[in-house]
């Protein structure tokens, strides 16, 4: 027995898909204390876009570290934050002519929902939050009153309310019109649901699948936002900062949410980091109304600065969409034919390969398991775990890319064989 399985809490995770010891990490490659190289399709759940040690980057966090600089400071004025402030401003929120304040909460994504939740409540007087089936948001007790999977909030220990799940446009809704669906419950008398504060959603559910909000569908629904006096709240935390190719992933629609929700890769190296972004006319907090002691974290600061000029000097949207064709050309090409059932969504640099339509959770793991001793870490998500997740760092190389797609079609041709045989047999 390991010293993590003797002490660590059964509450962990990932270590049981990638049972290795890992001690270094370069760009798009996780090292194991051994030495085996993996290519990461996984980037840290979405928080390493920019790769692992990215030099430009760790070469800023250097230098602020030996300069005896502030390390710690709540939510004081520095200068890291100023410079943060200022660059983010000038290279993301002007160019875009979006107009929004900046607000910084505690350093993990779901802290950022539950203030947007908070100030979402606290600005229209309403309690009441509709999010969607299929939806992710964190694991804090009001973030996870707005997350559906069922696993997720039985850790909860008490009922979560104050939320309700509207139809997801996919899945088992795919053809069901579920912006009428929202729209009559908002102005039928005998609906039974009252008003919302705020609408929530991710524009591409990641945890949910890889299932892609049409843009037209997000224009429907922000008006009816308007239309009903309803703030609009995106959860970028996991597929935005790029991801999809545009920094924010519902630019791709031409909205302007009332409130965005950014963590993961805003800190631009892995470095906790959270924050959530507001229309002016929302700032109605009162001072230390949401505070948190870890609000400020001028490392972070640094990193996320050093991102935004690194994306900007690299043309990284660019490389986004060159990597994308590949990814989408492959999958296609390459996956699609070896199973009829297989389903493929995505873009930008997060596809989902869904196979529940003829393999199981342990036909699924088997793929991911497989590729993980070919020497890729991939991840797997959707209902039951059977959609293998696509999501390297965005500066991943053409090379570790190919390498890794070409590791994924290996193994599940490898899966679909044995099942195939199974079946035969049994027959």
């Amino acid at each position: 027995m390991s010293i993590f399985e003797k002490l660590e809490s059964n509450v962990r995770s990932y270590c049981r898909s990638f049972p290795v010891v890992f001690d270094r990490a370069k760009g798009d490659l996780l090292y194991s204390e051994d030495g085996r190289a993996y290519i990461d399709f996984f980037a840290g759940a979405g928080a390493l876009n920019y790769g692992h040690n990215n030099d430009y980057i760790k070469d800023r966090v250097l230098d602020y570290l030996t300069s005896d600089r502030i390390m710690h400071g709540l939510d004081m004025y520095t200068m890291a934050k100023r410079e943060f402030i200022q660059s983010f401003s000038e290279r993301i929120l002007e160019p875009k002519k979006l107009n929004y304040k900046l607000q910084f909460c505690g350093p993990t994504g779901t802290n950022a929902v539950e203030a947007a939740l908070k100030l979402a409540r606290k600005a229209k007087k309403r309690s009441g939050i509709f999010a969607f089936m299929g939806g992710f948001h964190g694991m804090s007790l009001g973030s996870l009153s707005a997350t559906s999977s069922k696993s997720m909030r039985e850790g909860a220990g008490l009922p979560l309310d104050g939320v309700t799940f509207m139809p997801h446009p996919s899945g088992a809704f795919a053809e069901m019109d579920t912006l009428g669906y929202i729209e009559n419950i908002l102005t039928d008398s005998h609906s039974g649901i009252d008003k919302p504060a705020a609408i929530l959603l991710e524009t591409v559910q990641a945890e949910g699948g890889i299932h892609v909000v049409d843009a037209q569908w997000l224009r429907e629904l922000q008006q009816i936002c308007r239309r009903h006096d309803i703030l609009l709240i995106t959860d970028e935390i996991q597929v935005g900062c790029g991801r999809t190719g545009e920094f924010f992933s519902f630019e791709r629609a031409g909205i302007e949410p009332d409130l965005i929700t950014l963590s993961k890769s805003i800190s631009g190296y892995g470095l906790p980091m959270s924050l959530l972004l507001l229309k002016p006319e929302l700032d109605i907090w009162t001072p230390g109304e949401h505070n948190g002691t870890f609000r400020g974290n001028q490392l972070a600061f640094v990193a996320a600065k050093a991102a935004l000029e690194f994306r900007d000097r690299t043309e990284l949207e660019a490389q986004v969409k060159q990597k994308e064709e590949y990814v989408r050309s492959f999958l296609d090409q390459e996956i699609k034919p070896l199973h009829p059932s297989i389903a493929i969504r995505g873009l930008g640099l997060i596809w989902g390969i869904d196979v529940s339509g003829f393999m199981d959770e342990t036909g699924a793991k088997r793929v991911a398991d497989i590729s993980f001793e070919n020497g890729l870490i991939i991840e797997r998500a959707g209902r039951g775990d059977c959609v293998l997740k696509i999501m390297p760092p965005l500066t991943v190389s053409m090379e570790h890319l190919a390498a890794g797609c070409d590791i994924i079609k290996s193994s599940m041709q490898q899966v679909i064989s044995q099942e195939t045989k199974d079946l035969l047999v049994t027959t």
